[in-house]
């Protein structure tokens, strides 16, 4: 059982790529408070988070698209029925 994303025991869970945003939004915002600090622990972990902001984008790309093709060959999910697999 997932915790986090909709399955048939969480059908109130998110999506993958809502989970994603959610979790990019908080990096940006934390990355925001420290633009103006000038040490370089500061600067190296500013770097790292806007690698992972761009590697979280990518990641919502993906799962969008997953959900895209998802929803055109099989329609929207419903709950107690999976549309792919067991």
């Amino acid at each position: 059982m997932t915790h986090f994303l909709v399955t048939d025991d969480n059908p109130d869970g998110y999506k993958l790529e809502d989970m994603l945003k959610i979790i990019r939004k908080d990096i940006f915002l934390r990355t925001t408070k420290i633009l103006e600090d000038e040490r370089p622990e500061a600067q190296t972990v500013m770097d790292n988070n806007v690698k992972v902001l761009g590697l979280l984008s990518e990641a919502i790309s993906i799962a969008e698209n997953s959900t895209s093709v998802l929803q055109k060959s099989f329609g929207r999910s419903r709950a107690g029925k999976p549309r792919i697999g067991v």
